[in-house]
């Protein structure tokens, strides 16, 4: 194929995925590939800002007041929030499920649209970053690529844990009690799902498996050296593209005292939806106070309800690619996008996971020693305070950590995946 390919980005409504994409995105447009994004209509105008082409849809009905970005799930997940506070295997029933299933009646809504938008634009490339089917993809575009940028634990296999569980590698005794109740709460929506797909003309999914793979590319974010060992290879398709960071825009006037003084730097951050959980916040804000350290605070969309310290700085929105290569530890959800993102930069972690993956990354980054999971809600202010020296006087992760960074540095996953993308775009 000769000429300009037209690649369309189709990421999940929610900040990490459309960021890894972004991330992608920028690469190939400087490869001079035209690049689409559908997005939410929420969305709008936030990815031609960053000079993108946007096509809009819906995943349900016009809300009757304007909405924020992604404030279909800030209000999800504000509702659920207590839900959090229960054991990942009860999380299934309370959060899991009708998490997806919201996301599957999301797909139902907007598949007429989809078919609308990739007939318009008849692209060479479709780019999904979701975690449910959307049959259009199948039906209409002519090749479409998978990216999963949630825990690897995501594809399933033998020797590894069961995903949303957060269990251990080094305990395998509770995976099949967890993996039987997965069985039980889910498949009664994936069923409904197999059937939706059926019924659009794509292909049935796999067992208990929300989406499928692509024909063509399959990409994953995780480094190697923290990927899980598996009892069965992934097939010649699936790549691994250790991280995805995108360029740094924007400024951010950090004070002074907070850039350089004494202690260390350190970046607080539970990701757009986990910041809304603001008693939480505040708690984190109130026992960092009195320690040696300089914090800079990723308040997200409730800022206004967060009084930060002497020793704090932040703000809604941070540029966080540009401020993490500034600190020394970060204390996060354990979302994938900043789990990988710590270990582009090569950071140790304390982890407070709150829902999905963010409990497999959590005890990933445990079980190798690069962090710490505390439980999110049960937590005293030492434990959280000896978290982070622990971390910080660790030189045997500093030394691994140090050394992975210096890898994915140097064969940067978004430009590998872009010049994946492109080739099959391309027709290769």
């Amino acid at each position: 194929m000769t000429g300009t390919p037209t690649v369309v980005f189709f990421p999940e409504g929610a900040y990490g995925p459309t960021n890894n994409c972004v991330g992608i995105g920028q690469v190939l447009q400087r490869h001079g590939v035209r690049v689409v994004f559908i997005v939410e209509e929420s969305f709008a105008g936030a990815l031609e800002a960053q000079g993108f082409e946007e096509r809009l849809m819906r995943l349900g009905p016009p809300p009757e007041v304007e909405e924020a970005p992604g404030q279909f799930w800030k209000d999800f997940i504000a509702a659920t929030a207590p839900e959090f506070r229960k054991p990942t295997s009860e999380q299934l029933t309370s959060f899991v499920e009708p998490t997806m299933r919201a996301l599957v009646d999301g797909a139902r809504y907007v598949d007429d649209r989809l078919r609308e938008i990739i007939d318009e634009l008849d692209p060479d490339l479709v780019v999904e970053d979701n975690v449910c089917a959307f049959p259009a993809l199948l039906t209409h575009a002519r090749r479409w690529a998978r990216i999963v940028s949630c825990n690897p634990a995501e594809l399933r296999d033998a020797r590894v844990p069961p995903v949303f569980s957060g269990l251990s590698v080094h305990d395998e005794q509770p995976w099949p009690a967890f993996r039987a109740e997965y069985d039980r709460v889910m498949r009664p929506l994936w069923e409904e799902a197999d059937d939706f797909c059926r019924e659009r003309g794509a292909p049935g999914l796999g067992d208990l498996e929300f989406i499928h793979a692509s024909d063509h590319l399959n990409l994953y974010i995780y480094p190697e050296e923290v990927d899980y060992p598996r009892a069965e290879p992934l097939g010649a398709t699936w790549h691994r593209i250790d991280t995805c960071v995108r360029d740094g825009v924007g400024e951010a006037d950090v004070p002074a005292d907070i850039l350089a003084g004494d202690g260390r730097l350190i970046y607080l951050s539970l990701g757009s939806l986990g910041s809304a959980d603001t008693a939480l916040m505040q708690r984190l804000c109130d026992a960092l106070a009195d320690t040696p350290h300089r914090y800079i605070v990723s308040k997200g969309p409730q800022h206004d309800e967060i009084e930060l310290r002497d020793n704090q700085w932040g703000g809604e929105y941070l540029p966080q690619p540009l401020l993490m290569p500034r600190c020394d530890l970060v204390i996060t959800h354990g979302g994938n996008n900043t789990t990988t993102e710590c270990l582009h930069h090569g950071l140790p972690m304390v982890l407070l996971p709150l829902f999905w993956d963010q409990y497999d990354n959590a005890q990933r980054m445990d079980d190798l020693g690069l962090g710490v999971r505390l439980p999110t809600y049960a937590w005293e202010p030492a434990d959280l305070t000896g978290a982070i020296d622990r971390m910080l006087a660790d030189a045997d992760a500093a030394d691994r950590l140090r050394a992975i960074s210096a890898r994915v540095q140097s064969d940067p996953g978004r430009v590998r995946a872009a010049e994946l993308i492109e080739r099959v775009a391309r027709g290769g």
